[in-house]
């Protein structure tokens, strides 16, 4: 692989050190306070503390660039075209139930582009990473998009009502971690990803990924940053996913 770049370089270390506090707590995941956030979305002590940590660490770095994440909001500094958005824990609520399937996600945006994009899962150990026109990599091997050409074949990931009412035919999973379904768009575990009314902090790393890994990404920018309709896929497969959701 070609050398990371320093950006990169610090969401590796930052990732490093707050992934100690999720591997922790997740194993004393039984004495959690939990507090209610929506009716399917909780909050951790663990979500404002691995947020606090790269915070820390995005500031000593880069102490003039911009935060969009997702407890904190928006935070802005003297650099506002450089924004580091962050899921401090990216699939809560099986963090909160044992599953071990949840995510760091963090992306570098600058100039309004996402440059850089980091996906850790720290209990499996498994880090996918993108660069603008430098790749995909999965645990620093090269990764691509699925090559699947039958629709018949593939496995999509989607939310959990979408998957019961509207896609009968298609072979379906439902994770409850978006970022890492895109993070396994772009390494060809699943070969299409959808969903809507999602928010940029859940898939801004993920879209880098599958796009420097070969695949499609909808173009998002008509969306407001917490209400997106995303729509992934590797390229032999995206315009029939698309045609499966003409209604979604």
């Amino acid at each position: 692989m070609n050398s990371i770049s320093p950006h990169l370089n610090i969401m590796i270390k930052a990732c490093e050190k707050a992934s100690k506090v999720i591997i922790r707590d997740f194993g004393e995941v039984e004495n959690l306070q939990v507090a209610k956030k929506g009716p399917r979305d909780f909050v951790t002590k663990t979500d404002k503390r691995v947020e606090e940590i790269l915070i820390e660490e995005f500031s000593k770095a880069k102490k003039n660039y911009s935060f969009l994440t997702e407890e904190s909001g928006k935070i802005e500094n003297n650099d506002k075209d450089k924004v580091w958005i962050i899921d401090p824990i990216d699939g809560t609520t099986n963090f909160l139930h044992g599953i071990p399937h949840f995510a760091i996600s963090i992306a570098l945006k600058i100039d309004n582009e996402i440059c850089s994009a980091l996906i850790h899962d720290p209990i499996k150990n498994e880090i996918f990473f993108a660069e603008k026109n430098n790749g995909s990599y999965f645990n620093s091997h090269r990764i691509r998009v699925s090559s699947k050409s039958d629709i018949e074949d593939c496995l999509f990931s989607t939310d959990q009502e979408s998957l019961k009412n509207i896609f009968p035919s298609l072979n379906m999973r439902c994770s409850g971690c978006s970022a890492l379904d895109l993070a396994y768009v772009g390494s060809g575990r699943f070969d299409g990803f959808f969903l809507n009314k999602i928010k940029l902090w859940d898939i801004a790393a993920g879209m880098l990924i599958v796009k420097e890994a070969g695949g499609v990404i909808n173009d998002i920018s008509k969306y407001q940053d917490d209400s997106i309709d995303i729509r992934a896929a590797s390229t032999s497969i995206y315009s029939k996913m698309m045609n499966k959701l003409v209604n979604f």
